[in-house]
């Protein structure tokens, strides 16, 4: 059924936001906010986040009676509730489906309502596409940057995690002076006994450090000046053996060392301690994807803390919210690599409308998977292929561009979730 499209009509009432919903499908809290125009608004969770979905539907009261186009009056209401990752990760998502709502009810694309579109496709780098390692050994890094270089996508951008954001310390003998934490590889999903996201921390060996830049090296070897490397690092990282690092990888020209001394759930920022490493070094320096709202990125930009960073959309407290900072980092000469690697095909398409508006510091963003290959099925209105060489062009459909196939859903929803979709 086409979307109706109320704004700017003559004499038009405003829209009331009548519910809000959630429901898990595929380990991703997805919500949908309803108008009593019949219009409904889309947002996604990261994956692997199940637990988030009461901490959703606790700022429906909120929320309820409030016209969805007015996305800044209705995010006054809730944003201050929210929080560093994950937490501010429901706040995030129902900003989506405010622009969801008002692209839809206007007629136009979300990118037209945030300043209107600066390129007319965006850069995406590899971020889920990955493949199984074997070891952590260089020349399994040198294979698996092999098979991302030769996957369709054609990414012209790979990011690998290294040193604390990997396996290394459990794999690698003697790696750091610390003790060995292993975490369950399913700690998002909730499972019994897993440990926390990136639990090891301390000074590296000289050995562990070593092995590091060999896996480097031998990634670059097969990358070369064609495709270029990021890597994901932490966090964990001791000030010394950050700033060791980035000098000791000069030479290989890396796009960025991500996430060295605070990173993935980790409820502050450390600006002053990023400034040393930057300062230090002229390798360049990225973190924020843990980051909620503008005001936990002023102190990274305004010292120069580091050469780039990388709010997620599903996390910082939405689009607006991101190209917010996008333009403030601009301002002071600082770039964006925004990150997404979870957030799922609702997450693909908010990513797509907002980084079209991005100003040029905008390098490229962390493109998810679409796996299960079920999401095809489930969320309508992505292209196919959604990659190609390592672009995503731009679309022009109203709101975020996709749609739910309830019937698709139905299958992947719990019981409790069984009303989802009903009227």
């Amino acid at each position: 059924m086409p979307t109706k499209h109320i704004l700017f009509s003559k004499g038009a009432r405003a829209v009331k936001i009548v519910d809000l919903r959630c429901a898990v499908i595929g380990g991703s809290p997805v919500v949908r906010v309803l108008t009593d125009e019949g219009i409904v608004g889309l947002g996604q969770v990261e994956s692997f986040k199940p637990y988030l979905k009461p901490h959703i539907l606790f700022y429906k009261p909120y929320i309820l009676g409030e016209d969805p186009t007015n996305v800044e009056r209705v995010m006054l209401k809730i944003r201050r509730l929210g929080s560093f990752k994950p937490w501010g990760a429901a706040v995030s998502a129902i900003e989506m489906a405010l622009w969801d709502i008002a692209g839809k009810a206007a007629g136009i694309p979300v990118y037209k309502l945030l300043g209107g579109k600066v390129r007319d496709s965006v850069r995406a780098y590899n971020g889920g596409v990955r493949f199984p390692m074997n070891g952590y050994t260089p020349q399994d890094y040198a294979d698996d940057a092999a098979r991302i270089k030769a996957s369709p996508e054609g990414f012209t951008i790979v990011k690998q995690p290294i040193g604390f954001h990997s396996p290394m310390p459990a794999h690698v003998p003697n790696f750091f002076y610390g003790e060995v934490q292993n975490r369950a590889p399913n700690f998002q999903r909730g499972e019994p006994n897993a440990g926390p996201p990136h639990p090891n921390r301390g000074l590296l060996t000289e050995r562990g450090l070593r092995h590091i830049v060999d896996c480097v090296a031998a990634m670059k070897a097969v990358l070369g000046d064609e495709v270029g490397l990021a890597l994901d690092c932490g966090p964990g990282w001791m000030l010394p053996d950050a700033i060791r690092l980035a000098r000791a990888l000069e030479p290989l020209h890396i796009l960025w060392l991500e996430d060295l001394i605070t990173g993935d759930y980790t409820p502050y920022v450390l600006a002053d301690l990023y400034r040393e490493v930057t300062r230090h070094a002229t390798t360049p320096i990225h973190t924020g994807e843990q980051l909620y709202l503008r005001q936990n990125f002023k102190e990274l930009i305004e010292k120069q803390a580091v050469n780039i960073v990388g709010p997620d959309p599903a996390d910082v407290g939405g689009l607006a919210e991101l190209k917010w900072i996008a333009e403030y980092a601009d301002l002071h000469g600082i770039m964006i690599a925004p990150h997404g690697v979870f957030d799922g095909p609702i997450g693909i398409a908010a990513l797509v409308q907002v980084c079209a508006t991005l100003p040029s510091n905008f390098i490229a963003f962390e493109c998810p998977a679409l796996t299960p290959a079920w999401w095809r099925d489930v969320v309508t209105g992505l292209p196919d292929p959604l990659i190609k060489n390592g672009m995503i062009e731009v679309w022009d459909r109203p709101g975020l561009g996709v749609d739910l196939n309830p019937e698709a859903a139905l299958p992947h929803l719990s019981e409790d979730d069984r009303g989802f979709f009903d009227a």
